[in-house]
């Protein structure tokens, strides 16, 4: 039988039977379009995911922390500085010092290493009457520019009587002189004023000894959804002395080592790489890409469960195929005799039934696609209208999309509901074909 002429049958066959196809085909629509939709959510919000740390930092850099008896070790204002943090032998210390520093330059990839340190020393920072907080970093670099950051006002330099600031740094000052019912003043611009860092210790007879820094604000960043939009820069000499200043002791970062090293990749897509041989080298490394992994494994797996909901339903569809196939034998034996003796082979018997039900499923899966691609797409523009909502009063970043349906699903759920729709008229079609002519043609 050729197989245009099998397509001909198959069409003829089905079309006689329109109600008794179309209930069983919506069974199939219903699952067909349940797996569309249900891992078209979950897509989606993985993209929402992605954008959103997409933007809250460099893909392309690597924080790089020294290892202290294999163990992380979490640099932090408080936390000891110049790298002078506790726990494990130095046995058990793998430091970054200035060597460690080349070593990490000579790797492929790497375009910058910029050590970095923080400013732990018991301050305040004011300006005028007003006064603010913020975490304070020393860079190893004359430009924040080595790290990607642009500015909305001023310039990215640094110099020892300067410091550039975050974009949300101005929202942290207050009045601390404000009184009960006086309304509050709105943030300063800081942008090229001059503004105080205060230290403040204590001698062994508990007095109080304070060293004042007047530094003028060179640049405000622009947002970046990121640490540095709460933070303030300043050289890494100048934080290293105000923490000899706190602490009453020099630092050597060849003895001590760095809190931490920033190392950036010339290509995000190598980032992983050469996060993996820092690790080799004995040091700990993280990255916005181990974050990044983490949720698109997490939406992978919901995908997995959300598809395998509705591949529930589509299983039930199947025992309909099944069922419909089975009383359609039922009622076409003697059909089937009448082909047999007329030269119809077992092959050409079970080559239609099988066609019949793909042809089932093919139909449902067809509808399920459509109803599915339709429904998320009303589900999109109602979901994207209140997620937007949510981003402005929060101020995060607005979606783009909330349901998204790539081209690989629909395709992949016509072919797999037409296989699901042949192989449950397998049985059937076996038992078709296996009928002996001259009892299909005596039965009644």
């Amino acid at each position: 039988m050729k197989f245009s002429d099998l397509i001909g049958l198959v069409i003829n066959n089905l079309s006689r039977r329109k109600a008794r196809v179309g209930l069983t085909a919506i069974g199939v629509v219903i699952g067909t379009g349940a797996v569309v939709i249900l891992v078209s959510l979950a897509i989606g919000l993985q993209m929402n995911a992605n954008e959103q740390l997409y933007g809250i930092g460099d893909l392309s850099q690597i924080y790089v922390m020294p290892a202290y008896g294999g163990e992380m070790y979490m640099a932090g204002p408080g936390m000891g500085g110049g790298g002078g943090g506790s726990g494990g032998s130095n046995q058990d210390i793998k430091l970054l010092t200035n060597a460690a520093l080349e070593e990490l330059r000579a790797i492929p990839g790497v375009t910058v290493v910029i050590p970095r340190d923080y400013m732990y020393a018991n301050a305040f920072i004011s300006y005028k009457k007003m006064q603010g907080y913020s975490g304070i970093y020393g860079v190893g670099t004359n430009d924040l520019v080595d790290f990607g950051y642009e500015t909305q006002q001023g310039t990215t330099a640094l110099s020892r009587s300067t410091v550039v600031i975050g974009y949300m740094v101005a929202q942290n000052f207050m009045d601390p002189y404000l009184r009960p019912g006086q309304e509050l003043p709105p943030p300063p611009d800081l942008y090229d004023q001059q503004i105080q860092i205060t230290l403040v210790k204590y001698d062994d007879q508990g007095n109080e000894i304070r060293k004042n820094y007047s530094l003028r604000v060179a640049g405000v960043l622009a947002e970046s959804g990121s640490e540095a939009d709460f933070s303030m820069y300043l050289p890494l000499d100048l934080v290293k002395s105000m923490n000899e200043w706190s602490n009453g002791t020099r630092i050597n970062y060849n003895k001590t080592g760095y809190n931490e090293v920033i190392v950036r990749v010339e290509n995000a897509d190598r980032t992983l790489e050469v996060r993996d041989q820092i690790i080799a080298m004995g040091y700990q490394a993280n990255t916005m890409l181990d974050f990044v992994q983490g949720i698109n494994n997490f939406y992978s797996i919901l995908q997995v469960v959300l598809g395998g909901v509705g591949a529930i339903a589509l299983l039930v569809a199947a025992i309909g195929i099944a069922n419909t196939m089975a009383m359609s034998i039922l009622e076409r034996t003697r059909e089937i005799g009448l082909m047999k003796a007329v030269g119809a082979t077992n092959r050409d018997v079970l080559s239609l039934f099988l066609g019949e039900a793909a042809g089932i499923g093919f139909i449902g899966g067809l509808g399920g696609v459509l109803t599915g691609w339709l429904l998320g797409q009303m589900l999109n523009v109602v979901a994207v209208v209140y997620l937007a909502q949510q981003a402005a009063s929060q101020g995060g970043i607005p979606p783009s999309v909330a349901v998204y349906t790539p081209l690989w699903l629909p395709v992949f759920v016509l072919a797999f509901s037409t296989l699901i729709g042949m192989l449950s008229g397998l049985y059937p079609a076996l038992r078709a074909a296996n009928m002996i002519p001259v009892m299909a043609l005596k039965y009644e």
